[in-house]
């Protein structure tokens, strides 16, 4: 519902919504223009959130929970990971937004800009890291992890609009669908721990607890 309802304020070109996008983009643009620094390191935050990046960290989360004989954790990672991509791609291919136009552009990107794939990417990659760890992080690893990936979703998503080659409710759109593919991600495979005879996962624990206890952090 939050995703539908942005997508309907882009689409009817609502006021409001286009007075924040404009002002942020302008604002951060200026403040850009003449700050080198600024900019390289949005430029690495933004790195951090692009394919190819995604993709080297999961082939080897994928491959270590196999090497582990956790076969549906990696199936949920491959799904969850590789389906959010393909849905940004469609969505966006639907909606058709241009990305920001600016006179003096400090980055160049192609394609379209609703919803922001970083940010989407960034919301469901640290969600599911934090979905498949958590049993093996204890005492304070835990609001450390959470804090972390909260603090690296936000940074990508921002790198996006200061490098002007996204709106703001770019990356709205971006968490707010990740986020509902992550659910639905999870609501799944609780059905599928259901079907196997186990209880929905207590996500504050992980999607797998039960793993916790035979892994050693060490091995991560």
């Amino acid at each position: 519902m939050p995703f539908g309802l942005l997508l309907l304020l882009v689409e009817a070109q609502w006021s409001p919504l286009l007075r924040a996008d404009d002002a942020a983009r302008d604002n951060l643009h200026a403040f850009a223009l003449t700050r080198g620094g600024f900019v390289a390191v949005m430029e690495a935050l933004s790195n951090i959130g692009r394919w190819w990046a995604y993709l080297i960290c999961f082939t080897v989360v994928i491959g270590w929970l196999l090497w582990r004989r956790l076969v549906r954790l990696a199936l949920f990672v491959v799904v969850t990971v590789g389906g959010s991509g393909l849905l940004n791609e469609l969505v966006k291919l639907a909606v058709h937004r241009a990305r920001p136009v600016l006179i003096d552009p400090i980055a160049n990107e192609t394609g379209t800009s609703f919803p922001s794939g970083h940010a989407q990417g960034a919301m469901v990659g640290y969600a599911v890291l934090l979905l498949v760890f958590l049993p093996v992080l204890h005492g304070a690893a835990r609001p450390i992890a959470f804090t972390v990936a909260v603090l690296m979703v936000l940074a990508i998503g921002f790198s996006r609009v200061a490098l002007g080659v996204h709106y703001v409710s770019d990356v709205l759109a971006g968490y707010v669908l990740g986020a509902a593919w992550v659910a639905l991600m999870v609501a799944s495979f609780n059905t599928w721990r259901r079907e196997g005879g186990r209880g929905p996962a207590d996500l504050a624990a992980g999607l797998e607890p039960e793993i916790g206890p035979g892994l050693d952090p060490r091995e991560i």
